[in-house]
Protein backbone atom coordinates (compact mmCIF):
# COMPACT_ATOMS: atom_id res chain seq x y z
CA UNK A 1 0.00 0.00 0.00
CA UNK A 2 1.05 3.63 -1.32
CA UNK A 3 1.83 5.60 2.04
CA UNK A 4 1.66 8.79 0.20
CA UNK A 5 -2.12 7.53 -0.89
CA UNK A 6 -2.83 6.72 2.31
CA UNK A 7 -1.85 9.90 3.94
CA UNK A 8 -3.81 11.78 1.14
CA UNK A 9 -6.93 9.98 1.03
CA UNK A 10 -6.84 10.23 4.80
CA UNK A 11 -7.04 14.22 4.38
CA UNK A 12 -10.15 14.14 2.01
CA UNK A 13 -11.60 11.58 5.02
CA UNK A 14 -10.77 14.16 7.83
CA UNK A 15 -12.63 16.77 5.95
CA UNK A 16 -15.73 14.98 4.99
CA UNK A 17 -15.66 14.62 8.95
CA UNK A 18 -14.70 18.29 9.72
CA UNK A 19 -11.63 17.10 11.69
CA UNK A 20 -8.97 20.16 11.27
CA UNK A 21 -6.18 18.16 12.90
CA UNK A 22 -6.43 14.84 10.66
CA UNK A 23 -6.45 16.75 7.62
CA UNK A 24 -2.90 19.03 9.27
CA UNK A 25 -1.56 15.62 9.68
CA UNK A 26 0.68 15.36 6.72
CA UNK A 27 1.46 18.33 6.60
CA UNK A 28 4.73 19.94 7.75
CA UNK A 29 6.81 22.98 9.16
CA UNK A 30 7.75 22.61 5.28
CA UNK A 31 5.35 21.82 3.37
CA UNK A 32 4.03 24.61 1.12
CA UNK A 33 0.50 24.65 -0.15
CA UNK A 34 -0.31 26.85 -2.91
CA UNK A 35 -4.13 28.04 -4.06
CA UNK A 36 -4.20 29.00 -7.02
CA UNK A 37 -3.81 32.72 -8.66
CA UNK A 38 -7.56 34.02 -8.98
CA UNK A 39 -8.66 31.93 -6.20
CA UNK A 40 -10.38 33.88 -2.84
CA UNK A 41 -7.46 32.60 -0.96
CA UNK A 42 -4.76 32.49 -3.25
CA UNK A 43 -1.00 32.05 -2.31
CA UNK A 44 1.35 30.18 -1.32
CA UNK A 45 1.53 29.12 2.52
CA UNK A 46 4.32 27.48 4.09
CA UNK A 47 3.65 24.96 7.32
CA UNK A 48 0.20 23.97 8.98
CA UNK A 49 -0.30 27.37 11.04
CA UNK A 50 0.23 29.32 7.71
CA UNK A 51 -2.53 27.26 5.82
CA UNK A 52 -4.90 26.63 8.67
CA UNK A 53 -5.10 30.61 8.96
CA UNK A 54 -4.73 31.59 5.19
CA UNK A 55 -6.72 28.60 3.83
CA UNK A 56 -9.20 26.78 5.87
CA UNK A 57 -10.04 29.52 8.77
CA UNK A 58 -10.87 32.20 5.60
CA UNK A 59 -13.17 29.41 4.00
CA UNK A 60 -14.91 28.51 6.95
CA UNK A 61 -15.60 32.00 7.86
CA UNK A 62 -16.71 32.76 4.10
CA UNK A 63 -19.04 29.48 3.07
CA UNK A 64 -21.49 27.66 4.48
CA UNK A 65 -21.08 23.69 3.18
CA UNK A 66 -17.90 24.05 1.75
CA UNK A 67 -16.31 20.97 0.92
CA UNK A 68 -14.77 19.15 -2.14
CA UNK A 69 -16.53 15.90 -3.40
CA UNK A 70 -13.42 13.31 -4.05
CA UNK A 71 -14.04 11.31 -7.53
CA UNK A 72 -10.84 10.17 -7.86
CA UNK A 73 -7.42 9.90 -6.71
CA UNK A 74 -4.57 9.09 -9.42
CA UNK A 75 -1.34 7.46 -7.22
CA UNK A 76 1.76 8.64 -9.15
CA UNK A 77 3.68 7.19 -6.20
CA UNK A 78 5.02 10.07 -4.83
CA UNK A 79 2.96 12.53 -6.84
CA UNK A 80 -0.99 12.04 -6.22
CA UNK A 81 -3.45 13.45 -8.17
CA UNK A 82 -6.83 14.40 -6.33
CA UNK A 83 -9.96 15.33 -9.11
CA UNK A 84 -13.57 16.44 -7.82
CA UNK A 85 -15.59 19.54 -7.31
CA UNK A 86 -16.05 22.13 -4.63
CA UNK A 87 -19.48 23.52 -3.79
CA UNK A 88 -20.59 25.59 -1.09
CA UNK A 89 -22.98 28.67 -0.59
CA UNK A 90 -21.02 31.91 -0.13
CA UNK A 91 -22.27 33.30 3.47
CA UNK A 92 -22.30 37.14 2.39
CA UNK A 93 -24.05 36.11 -0.98
CA UNK A 94 -26.47 33.26 -0.73
CA UNK A 95 -25.00 31.82 -3.63
CA UNK A 96 -24.47 28.63 -4.52
CA UNK A 97 -21.45 27.09 -6.40
CA UNK A 98 -19.83 24.37 -7.96
CA UNK A 99 -16.47 24.53 -9.36
CA UNK A 100 -14.57 21.38 -10.91
CA UNK A 101 -10.98 21.15 -9.13
CA UNK A 102 -7.55 19.59 -9.02
CA UNK A 103 -5.22 18.99 -6.13
CA UNK A 104 -1.62 17.92 -6.99
CA UNK A 105 0.17 16.26 -4.22
CA UNK A 106 3.72 15.86 -3.78
CA UNK A 107 4.87 13.73 -0.94
CA UNK A 108 7.58 11.86 0.87
CA UNK A 109 6.98 9.11 3.05
CA UNK A 110 2.95 9.84 3.73
CA UNK A 111 4.26 13.63 4.25
CA UNK A 112 3.55 16.59 2.12
CA UNK A 113 6.08 18.23 0.91
CA UNK A 114 4.54 20.34 -2.27
CA UNK A 115 0.42 20.33 -2.70
CA UNK A 116 -0.98 22.28 -5.71
CA UNK A 117 -4.62 23.98 -5.98
CA UNK A 118 -6.05 23.96 -9.97
CA UNK A 119 -9.72 24.95 -10.15
CA UNK A 120 -12.62 26.70 -11.89
CA UNK A 121 -11.72 30.14 -10.21
CA UNK A 122 -14.66 31.82 -11.97
CA UNK A 123 -17.22 30.30 -10.81
CA UNK A 124 -16.41 30.72 -7.03
CA UNK A 125 -15.73 34.61 -7.56
CA UNK A 126 -19.55 34.97 -9.26
CA UNK A 127 -20.92 33.39 -6.18
CA UNK A 128 -18.79 35.98 -4.19
CA UNK A 129 -19.33 38.68 -5.76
Amino acid sequence: MNKNLEAVRAHYAASDAMDMAAMLAPVTAQSTWTEMAGFPYAGTYTGPDALLNGVFARIGADWDGFGFKLDRLVDGGDTIVAIGTYWGTCRRTSRKMQARAVHVWEMAEGKLLRFEQFADTKLVADAMA
